[in-house]
């Protein structure tokens, strides 16, 4: 097979030297396998046909599984429905793509919209555009796991995508269409490319030319984190210049002040460095240099300027824009304080791509809520499932884009979850396949949290009258383990007189949910979670437990050994003598149903996607409350209000020793 390329693409050029010996086909043998797959703390036998395809053994999800009364797919992430690897090349010298503009960011921005023109003369409802980074994604840029085998034509994933007949409800008729599609700066070139056959099985017909921004490597996707010291801001931020190229370092002071230099660490990962496919695969992407400045001695509650930069070795230097944020205040200080918490919120396209599955519908809107109020908000816990990129790498600038006008100006703290740290055979606690691969490396180096060892998640952190301990629900939490040991040691450690508000924070629900999958295992909790917990929290008097994972909101009553310790619903006063257990894992991913079942210690439950935001008045009046992401407003509340002596008074199970001597 031959063919003649007359467009002017690198791209086309290269795909025609190799397109006669990429007639793909099975070969060997193909048979049915029954796999065991953990799934939800159970264990099912799933079918699968194994094939052997061009030497690589693949297994092939034959159904769905159902698990707790709704059915799910086993590959949440919209990318893992393309099949890239079934690519075929069609070129058809009477298909074309054009995109334009083809430099981006001259303004000096790190977003843009481009417009993707294009036709094909056998035009159907499945063709789709795929948009690709960088944009020569040909095989001769593939790296294959295995030596001795070939790796196929097409081996990246693109970034997104989006079906040709988006926004061109005549393009079957005419062959024509056009897409706006936005892009984010992600050191490198794009290219855009026409498949027919669907997703299920691509045939490239036509790539586009290239567009880029005007610098690529341009440091860009701001992070702010809580150090470990209370006077410590972090800036984690995304480049694409190494350290034999520039040196890294952030530009900061008062305004009005004197302007420093604070130098920054640079880290990176590789392929080998990921654990199993996509991660190691078609999901692959070079995440760049993560760079990280400590900002150190900070004056509480003042308001800092801020700028990244890279200081080049022929004496040049490249900024940022200009960011801020405010210094968080003393421990213990007396002022209002306000904490925005949320899990599992994921990341969604502005141009409606890449959602084939729709399955972060709520993301964008969770987003721009937070946003919206953003002027009252003092520092972020996003507890778990962050991006849902499980594999697909690109997947994690897209989403440090979504949020950054967030991450540039508060304190984003984040937690592990199962879509970022679990996969077979690599320590964490649960054996599935959740992270596509990623096994916790991309979000260890993305985001700065103040733990001791960032591949064990857990960490504490003090915000003003606020203590945090937050868990990794990835790795074992129960007695004698070395988390359940931090766990005790955080929940002592908090000095109740000056922090009386103490909150636990954890992914996985290790206290109460009505979700349908918790009730039909009969725990109404993750297997083992609160069974060595609870008395922790009861010993320490945890305020409020808050969790991801079950995508949904639920609050119970102060609750001890699945009994409420008080029969009020909203306003508590005096000591709780118990703990006050929230779900708040509706960020953006699909919703989970709830239980038929009364479970009588559910005091508000809504289906519907969400956030918390915590408000300290002073040392004695706490409020939470849950916004909905759709409009911003409160439609779940309670308070707490007491003095410093209810909070040492005795209840059960946590009574000081006394002595009646004098």
């Amino acid at each position: 097979m031959s063919i003649t390329i007359k467009v002017q693409s690198p791209v086309l050029k290269l795909l025609a030297t190799v397109v006669k010996s990429q007639s793909w086909s099975l070969s060997g043998y193909c048979c049915w396998v029954l796999k065991l797959v953990k799934y939800h703390h159970c264990f099912i036998f799933v079918p699968f046909i194994m094939v052997r395809f061009h030497g690589f053994i693949l297994l092939l999800l034959m159904s769905f599984i159902s698990i707790g009364g709704a059915e799910r797919k086993l590959r949440d992430q919209p990318l893992a429905n393309v099949a890239i690897h079934k690519a075929v090349v069609a070129l058809h010298e009477s298909a074309y793509v054009k995109a334009s503009p083809s430099i981006l960011g001259s303004r000096g921005g790190d977003t843009e919209w481009v417009t993707v023109k294009f036709s094909s003369p056998n035009p159907s409802d499945d063709d789709w555009i795929g948009v690709f980074s960088p944009a020569n994604f040909s095989g001769a840029t593939c790296s294959p796991e295995n030596k001795m085998v070939n790796p196929p034509l097409l081996c990246t994933s693109p970034i997104k995508y989006q079906f040709a007949n988006y926004s061109s409800p005549d393009y079957k008729k005419n062959g024509s269409g056009k897409l706006k599609l936005r892009l984010i700066n992600q050191r490198g070139d794009f290219s855009f490319a026409l498949f027919s056959g669907g997703v299920a099985n691509p045939k490239l017909i036509a790539v586009s030319n290239t567009v880029q921004f005007q610098n690529p490597n341009a440091p860009v996707y701001p992070r702010l984190a809580q150090g470990k010291a209370w006077n410590e801001m972090t800036v984690t931020w995304t480049s694409g210049y190494g350290i034999d190229e520039a040196e890294p370092f952030v530009e900061w002071g008062r305004p009005g002040g004197e302007k420093m230099h604070a130098p920054a660490g640079t880290l990176t990962f590789s392929r080998k460095m990921m654990c199993g496919a996509p991660a190691r695969t078609v999901g692959w992407r070079d995440p760049g240099f993560i760079h990280t400045s400590f900002l150190k001695e900070l004056w509480p509650n003042s308001v800092y300027l801020y700028k990244l930069g890279h200081r080049l070795f022929n004496g040049t230097f490249i900024w940022s824009q200009e960011y801020q944020f405010r210094a968080s205040p003393y421990p213990g200080q007396d002022s209002v304080q306000r904490v925005v918490i949320l899990g599992d919120m994921g990341k969604a396209e502005a141009d409606g791509s890449n959602e084939y599955n729709n399955y972060q519908p709520g993301s964008l809107n969770t987003t721009r809520e937070i946003v919206r109020d953003l002027k009252n908000t003092d520092i972020v816990f996003h507890i778990g499932d962050i991006c849902y990129a499980t594999g697909y790498l690109s997947q994690w600038d897209q989403f440090t884009s979504q949020v950054q006008s967030i991450t540039s100006t508060v304190p984003y703290m984040i937690a592990s979850g199962n879509h970022e740290r679990d996969w077979p055979g690599t320590g964490s606690f649960y054996g599935t396949m959740d992270s596509g691969g990623e096994c916790g490396v991309p979000a260890e180096t993305m985001f700065y949290v103040p733990a001791t060892n960032r591949a064990k998640f857990w960490y504490s952190t003090d915000y003003g009258m606020f203590k945090f301990c937050v868990a990794d629900t990835e790795h074992d939490w129960r007695e004698g383990t070395e988390q359940y040991k931090f766990i005790e040691e955080c929940f002592a450690s908090a000095d109740r007189q000056k922090q009386p508000w103490l909150i636990f924070l954890a992914h996985r629900v290790l206290g109460y949910s009505s979700a349908t999958w918790y009730a039909e295992q009969g725990s109404f909790e993750e297997p083992m979670g609160r069974e060595s917990l609870q008395k922790l929290w009861q010993k320490y008097k945890v305020d409020v437990a808050m969790y991801g994972h079950v995508h949904n909101y639920e609050r119970t009553c102060p609750i001890y050994e699945n009994i409420c310790t008080t029969d009020e619903k909203s306003h508590y006063q005096g000591p709780l003598n118990g703990t006050i257990h929230v779900v708040a894992g509706g960020g953006g991913a699909g919703l989970a149903k709830f239980t038929t079942l009364n479970t009588k210690w559910s005091v508000f439950k809504d289906y519907d996607y969400g956030f918390i935001k915590l408000t300290a008045f002073d040392h004695s009046n706490l409020l939470l409350e849950y916004k909905r992401s759709s409009d911003g407003n409160v439609y779940d509340s309670f308070t707490i209000s007491r003095d410093y002596r209810d909070i040492l008074a005795c209840t059960f199970d946590s009574c000081p020793a006394t002595t009646m001597a004098a």
